[in-house]
């Protein structure tokens, strides 16, 4: 029984190394609470260095070239820049007040800011730093998606439950999609078909055709032993074959994982407590999830669909992006 235990240990641990060595990518966190961002290497998946931000860091993405990360600093109502060589903020990005999230137009620019506290989506010229459009939306905006064309930028509106589709050039509001109670991520499908929405408080997320503007399907969630109330999606990802999706489900402490051809949920899986958001190594063999409440990270096995590890980082972890090493 002593040999067979050990046999099972080895065999695990070699999965795990297996699993982990493939490539080697830089994971950024933002800790909400303490004001830094965590750096983890995806390889040994340890924590190699923090960085000291502004107040309040949320949103975190990289530049298309990923020599510079941007952290939405939103109680300093500002975007920061960081070095990623030097790990050093060398500039901050104009904002309205309480930037949450952000995404860049595919070619890298311009910047498009939901700035939570005053209904507008502002749009910015990295490479000027100067404000280009004030786009104004529902109340309390913060989801941003953008069509893998750029021609159509996409937001939520937490309090007004709608998403608006904004023509990327005119920067008008072309169309508003009423969802459920407290959208909070929407994102664009691989392919550009369809538009994912969560709904927080609503407890669903709703499939938008992204050309007819309809909801074509919306996808519940049911755990056993788990309060329906606790069961909060925020963060969403796809691979990107379109195969499968991934939702962070809040207090419940689960990621769902879904079939997009049924729509059906196949598995959750245990994670942290309070999952917030959630982002694939490029390889997309691991996914990161933060876990705010549980000041960790969970990590992922995407082919196996197990938790392989958890993290510890800063408090109230919030947002992921992981850069292409």
């Amino acid at each position: 029984m002593k040999n067979f235990t050990k046999s099972m240990a080895l065999i695990f641990s070699l999965s795990l190394l297996s699993t982990t060595s493939a490539s080697a990518y830089t994971v950024y966190i933002s800790n909400e609470k303490d004001d830094t961002v965590t750096i983890i290497d995806s390889k040994t998946l340890k924590v190699t260095d923090t960085i000291k931000v502004g107040q309040r860091p949320r949103g975190i993405t990289l530049t298309k070239d990923q020599k510079q990360l941007l952290v939405c600093a939103s109680d300093d109502d500002t975007v920061e820049v960081i070095d990623r060589q030097t790990k050093k903020i060398v500039k901050t990005l104009p904002s309205g007040p309480d930037p949450e999230l952000f995404i860049l137009h595919p070619t890298g620019n311009p910047l498009y800011i939901a700035n939570e506290d005053d209904n507008m989506v502002t749009v910015v010229d990295i490479k000027t730093n100067k404000v280009l459009s004030e786009i104004g939306v529902g109340v309390e905006p913060e989801g941003m998606g953008i069509s893998p064309d750029g021609k159509t930028i996409i937001n939520t509106s937490e309090t007004t439950n709608m998403v608006h589709f904004i023509d990327s050039k005119t920067h008008e509001i072309t169309h508003n999609v009423l969802v459920d109670q407290r959208p909070r991520v929407s994102i664009y499908g691989p392919a550009g078909k369809y538009v994912w929405a969560s709904s927080e408080i609503g407890g669903t997320v709703s499939i938008i055709d992204a050309k007819t503007k309809e909801i074509t399907k919306k996808i519940s969630f049911k755990i056993p032993g788990i309060s329906q109330d606790t069961i909060q999606p925020v963060g969403i990802q796809l691979l990107k074959d379109g195969s499968k999706a991934f939702v962070a489900l809040g207090p419940s402490n689960r990621v769902a994982v879904i079939n997009t051809k049924t729509y059906e949920v196949e598995k959750y899986l245990l994670v942290g407590q309070r999952v917030w958001n959630l982002g694939f190594t490029p390889d997309e063999k691991l996914i990161f999830t933060t876990n705010g409440i549980s000041n960790d990270v969970s990590v992922i096995d995407v082919a196996s669909l197990k938790v392989i590890k958890s993290i510890p980082v800063g408090r109230y972890p919030w947002g992921v992006v992981i850069a292409n090493d």
